[in-house]
């Protein structure tokens, strides 16, 4: 089943609603979800209804557009959606993008063309597959997470289709399952051969010979390279390195921030402890920075670096 972009988000004048998957259903129930206001789309951005970071800028933009439609203060729908989540550096961009254009063809325009950066640096990536080669990804950095086509799971795809991937293992990505519930669903899709694996799982198998590449998006990179992406990521790359596997972020240019000089100044979300336990406390950090030393290379819809 292709995976639509108009399918994932999108504006409906009509009501008018921002229209998401909501990925939090996934893959047991395709359900949409009519966010009508502003506070409404913020909410679901913070609950993860819609996530990933290129895919939250396409829904702030909607946002912004559905805000001026409504005649909605455009200041104060800013600095709600602003305010939803701290570390993809994509919904402060898009914010930016249609800040002085909030209209409903700008934010279809930014949409279009976050999907054809996608396209473009998942053809960059695929250069980067050996003939047969099995690769390890974390979270899903798929057209759930980027709006369509997907950056890591899009070079994946890109891969397969130039019959130079055979099989994926995909984290599931505790503690929400990501890579378990939406990665593994998109791979299913495509009809790309995949297995879940625990996280914990990674190292024994890169051990036994059965990983040639990682594969990861990102949710800001600095100015310096390094990547901040999933929590456990930061981990794979370390036995990446470890194993001498080649780790690779894909992830457009909206995703890179050249007003951050490094990783230690990006923001990290901490989540609810409730994600983890009810019972005990709990820290939960939704991101980790992976350093650039460990970083192979960073491939965008520009070329590999």
């Amino acid at each position: 089943m292709e995976l639509r972009p108009d399918g994932i988000i999108r504006l409906d004048e009509s009501v008018p609603a921002v229209v998401l998957l909501d990925q939090r259903r996934l893959p047991d129930a395709i359900v949409e979800l009519e966010c009508r206001t502003v506070p409404e789309l913020a909410e679901a951005i913070r609950t993860l209804a819609v996530r990933g970071a290129p895919a939250i800028g396409v829904a702030a933009a909607y946002g912004l557009a559905l805000a001026a439609l409504r005649g909605d203060d455009r200041a104060e729908a800013e600095a709600v959606l602003a305010a939803s989540r701290p570390t993809a550096v994509n919904l402060f961009w898009a914010l930016a993008e249609l800040r002085d254009d909030p209209t409903p063809e700008r934010a279809r325009a930014l949409h279009d063309e976050e999907v054809e950066r996608c396209r473009r640096m998942s053809a960059h990536a695929a250069e980067l597959f050996e003939p047969a080669t099995r690769a390890l990804t974390h979270c899903n950095a798929g057209g759930l997470a980027t709006g369509g086509y997907g950056s890591a799971v899009g070079a994946l795809r890109a891969a397969w289709e130039r019959d130079r991937l055979q099989h994926v293992l995909v984290d599931e990505t505790r503690p929400l399952l990501q890579g378990a519930r939406l990665t593994a669903w998109e791979l299913e899709q495509i009809g790309i051969p995949h297995h879940v694996i625990a996280d914990s799982a990674a190292a024994s198998m890169m051990a036994r010979g059965e990983v040639d590449l990682v594969v990861t998006g990102a949710d800001r990179i600095a100015a310096n390279g390094d990547a901040a992406n999933k929590i456990g990521t930061y981990s794979l790359a370390v036995l990446a390195r470890h194993h001498a596997i080649p780790f690779y972020v894909v992830a457009p240019t909206s995703t890179l921030d050249a007003s951050t000089a490094t990783g230690d100044a990006i923001v990290i979300e901490e989540r609810d402890g409730a994600e983890l336990t009810t019972r005990f406390p709990a820290r939960n950090p939704a991101f980790d920075v992976t350093p650039r030393e460990l970083i192979t290379a960073i491939v965008t819809e520009d070329g590999i670096l």
